[in-house]
């Protein structure tokens, strides 16, 4: 039982396994501000072009409501919310070009500093007078 726990340990608190979880959180964070984008400000923008109050509205419907009656129960409306659904498919699109293009900024830091050459080192006042020496027998020879 000891092992058993010793490895889940080592797997559990890994750093990679820690990055997972800050990255799971910061990602549901990260998809309330895109889903507060879609529809808090562009579905209101786009409610203007189509009539009847923007996508969340379109729908098919199979069968509709009905009242109750003294010898019916009532029937709720069946319908297809096709317009749910396509507020969805624009939600995604917003959040992978949101994630495509911080990671393209994040890949050009790391390629721009990659590609910085690293600066030399001033030299020593000891490795200049080592290098002087180095030069003077070069000379002799």
């Amino acid at each position: 039982m000891g092992k058993f726990l010793q490895d889940f340990k080592e797997f559990a608190f890994k750093g990679n396994i820690l990055d997972m979880a800050v990255g799971v959180i910061v990602g549901g964070a990260f998809g309330k501000i895109v889903s507060s984008l879609v529809n808090d400000i562009l579905m209101p923008a786009i409610s203007f072009i189509i009539p009847g109050g923007g996508y969340k509205n379109l729908k098919y419907i199979v069968t509709h409501a009905q009242a109750a009656t003294d010898t019916q129960a009532a029937v709720e409306e069946v319908a297809i919310n096709y317009g749910l659904f396509i507020q969805n498919i624009v939600d995604f699109f917003i959040i992978a070009l949101s994630i495509f293009v911080a990671l393209r900024v994040i890949m050009k830091f790391k390629k721009q500093e990659e590609e910085a050459p690293a600066a030399a080192p001033e030299p020593t006042k000891e490795e200049v007078l080592l290098t002087e020496i180095r030069d003077l027998l070069k000379e002799k020879k």
